[in-house]
């Protein structure tokens, strides 16, 4: 519930900070209604901290809790300035979400937020969602935490699912934390795998710095929430043509709504090839690629098959790569169709990253090394001198 206190001015800042019209000023003290979702978007403009939110503990019943939702991502059409594209790691979910639902019989919702973004809706309900809540909003064009956090929350208290997904991308860590605490409810991070276990999600994530995976239940309150890293959940085939129910929610959020503003937008040229999240295929080396001319070596194998440069984490580390190129727990996972390891050890920080590739490649000079329990091919020699050899051949190839 949402509390007034009696030193309340009446200066009206949470009325117009207010997203459902919930708050009136009479006789120089705000009143809340029945539309307040408990959000808290009042109590962070309150300049004497008048406002106080109360929520009830959870019972015991739970059974008002439906749904498993999906939180969905957004990134910038390069192709079409101003314009939204749903991000690959959005798929994973829906699919992996669509799995849970079926488990549970629930339905599989989708949270699309926005400016113009409607049309973005077949395709999120070609990846299995039953029903897409849509909110539309000026505020929404570009992702903002106050507005997407607002949003969340109020979605959440009005409509009550069971699960709440997010992605494990800068935008999932920033906004789900902040749902999380504004609900009390638990948030599992960076999670690697999720099941159903006697009708709880049963969250599954690397622990102690990767040596053991530790799974997390939250039995007695809802919504279960968790963030999901890129490329761990195999993506189904999308059925073109599906349809999903599609739920206008109204916010009245004002454009200046947030704390922050949004002064310049700059994009990186990164080339196709060196976007190791989203390739097909990733050539990777570690500490035995010895110096920058090894990693050259990688470079000229990737160019030659169409595929990106990776690296563990010890040759980040030395220098041989820049940081966004590291494959592992404290770097990008991956899941390509092809993944060649070259000088890679093999320490379960890094094969947390790439294990869910389809092929596995594994160079190493030391036949005892742990990559090879991984890899479905391996090759016992020095990577520095296969790699040159089978770039040639590969050329050749090509060629003919």
């Amino acid at each position: 519930m949402l509390e007034i206190s009696a030193s309340c001015i009446g200066c009206s800042k949470c009325v117009t900070a207010c997203p459902f019209g919930a708050i009136a000023v009479e006789n120089k003290l705000a009143k809340v209604n029945e539309k307040c979702t408990l959000c808290g978007a009042c109590a962070q403009v309150c300049p004497v901290s008048a406002i106080e939110i109360k929520r009830k503990e959870e019972s015991s019943d739970l059974s008002a809790y439906k749904g498993v939702w999906i939180f969905a991502e957004l990134s910038e059409d390069r192709k079409n300035p101003g314009g939204k594209t749903v991000r690959a790691v959005t798929h994973e979910l829906l699919s992996c979400g669509r799995r849970l639902a079926d488990e549970l019989g629930e339905e599989l919702c989708a949270v699309l937020l926005g400016n113009g973004v409607e049309k973005l809706c077949g395709e999120i309900a070609s990846f299995g969602a039953d029903k897409i809540y849509l909110v539309e909003n000026e505020a929404l064009a570009d992702y903002n935490t106050d507005a997407a956090a607002t949003v969340m929350v109020a979605l959440i208290t009005k409509h009550k699912p069971s699960i709440v997904l997010y992605p494990s991308t800068y935008i999932g860590r920033d906004v789900a934390p902040r749902v999380a605490s504004e609900l009390y409810v638990g948030l599992t991070a960076d999670c690697t795998g999720l099941s159903i276990k006697e009708g709880n999600l049963l969250q599954t994530r690397p622990a102690f710095g990767g040596n053991i995976m530790a799974d997390i239940l939250s039995p007695n309150t809802r919504p279960q929430m968790a963030t999901v890293r890129p490329n761990v959940m195999k993506k189904n085939e999308p059925a073109p043509g599906a349809k999903a129910n599609i739920v206008r929610e109204t916010v009245a959020l004002k454009k200046d709504f947030s704390r922050v503003k949004l002064v310049e937008r700059k994009f990186d040229d990164i080339g196709a090839t060196e976007n190791i999240g989203e390739a097909k295929i990733i050539i990777s080396g570690g500490r035995g690629m010895k110096n920058k001319r090894g990693f050259e070596m990688l470079d000229e194998l990737a160019q030659t098959l169409g595929g990106a440069v990776g690296a563990s984490r010890a040759a980040v580390d030395l220098g041989l790569m820049p940081k966004p190129h590291q494959v592992g727990q404290s770097g990008t996972t991956v899941s390509p169709k092809l993944y060649v390891a070259c000088g890679i050890s093999g320490a379960v920080q890094h094969v947390v990253g790439m294990s869910s590739s389809d092929v596995i490649i594994a160079i190493n000079k030391d036949p005892s090394a742990p990559i090879f329990n991984v890899c479905k091919f391996g090759l016992v020699g020095d990577a520095t001198q296969i790699l040159p050899k089978l770039t040639e051949q590969l050329r050749k190839r090509k060629t003919v």
